[in-house]
């Protein structure tokens, strides 16, 4: 029986420890920062806090102590908020072996760096007496709580090692979780996060009832954006065109239980960014974070991402929704297709 450690137990966490416990073959750890949480889910076998109402299997068990959950552990699945992930792996740093499987699932960016999070993970286990961790990115369309109830769903496994796209691939899949390999982990990751930003945007449109041309309209754009970026930082532009790129950002816009674009329809609807994060009860919207990087990333590369512009407006600098929206609107003629 293989071990496999969650660093996170929030909702994503928790659903692909759902995932790998109802396999039969893993012995699944999660770590959890609240001690509440870790007595949920090993006294009722389920995350009350983060995932109510989805059973997690005997063979998941929940601890604080992240020595304890990465004793031993063959694959290491981290799931934590983004600003969180350096300070963690310098912690989890002397108890990882060498060459142990690292997968992050993370669909976020690291604010002050504007390193990716494969990046983070590396350079927070950066050691000279060892051979580097093996990591790879995560991503593609999947709310924890669908994943969790055994809807089919698809995602991809991006990394450079063989080795690890095929572990992964195989130990990650079942007859409800479809796992695709990717050897293109810019493109992976930087998919996974810029699409956040596009959701709080077509959340944005929802609270001021605008209809379905715009969120296409959005899309469709935000998708040009997230590629142009992608392709201007090493990745490849089909990688935008599948499960982490246009797959999760259809997802994220269009689906009621996307937290970026909740916050997005409450923005639209009047309410200011700290109140709507207040009333998040610890969840996170990756897409508030990444915004200030996905900016950076554009401005050092030369690149004009006018969506993502004004949602760091909106969200940063208190610019009303309606005055970026007319602004989009109101921008220089373009040929759609670049040149």
């Amino acid at each position: 029986m293989s071990q496999i450690a969650i660093i996170g137990a929030g909702a994503w966490g928790t659903g692909l420890a759902v995932v790998l416990g109802r396999k039969g073959s893993h012995r699944v750890r999660i770590w959890a920062h609240e001690l509440d949480v870790c007595d949920s889910i090993n006294h009722q076998h389920v995350n009350e806090r983060f995932l109510p109402g989805r059973p997690l299997p005997e063979a998941v068990t929940a601890s604080n102590d992240l020595a304890s959950v990465l004793e031993g552990a063959q694959v290491i699945v981290s799931v934590m908020p983004s600003q969180h992930c350096r300070a963690l792996f310098a912690r989890m740093r002397t108890f990882i072996r060498p060459r142990t499987l690292i997968v992050s699932a993370t669909k976020g960016l690291e604010e002050g760096s504007l390193l990716r999070i494969s990046e983070v993970i590396a350079d927070a286990l950066k050691r000279d007496d060892s051979l580097p961790p093996l990591v790879g990115a995560l991503s593609g369309p999947s709310f924890a709580q669908e994943v969790a109830r055994g809807d089919p769903t698809a995602i991809t496994i991006a990394s450079q090692s063989a080795a690890l796209l095929s572990t992964i691939q195989q130990e990650f899949s079942d007859t409800s979780f479809r796992v695709y390999t990717n050897s293109d982990i810019v493109g992976v990751e930087l998919g996974g996060a810029l699409k956040n930003i596009i959701a709080i945007a077509a959340g944005i449109c929802d609270g001021l009832g605008l209809g379905h041309n715009s969120i296409a309209a959005l899309i469709t754009r935000g998708l040009a954006e997230m590629t142009r970026l992608a392709v201007a930082c090493g990745g490849r532009a089909e990688t935008m065109s599948g499960l982490a790129g246009l797959g999760d950002l259809v997802l994220t816009c269009t689906g009621g239980l996307s937290r970026n674009r909740s916050v997005g329809v409450e923005l639209g609807r009047g309410k200011n960014l700290p109140e709507i994060i207040a009333g998040m009860h610890g969840m996170v919207a990756e897409g508030v974070f990444t915004t200030t990087a996905a900016v950076g990333l554009a401005r050092a590369r030369g690149l004009e991402m006018p969506i993502t512009e004004q949602m760091h407006a909106i969200l940063h600098e208190g610019k009303s929704p309606k005055e970026a929206l007319q602004e989009l609107m109101m921008r220089t003629g373009k040929s759609e297709i670049a040149t």
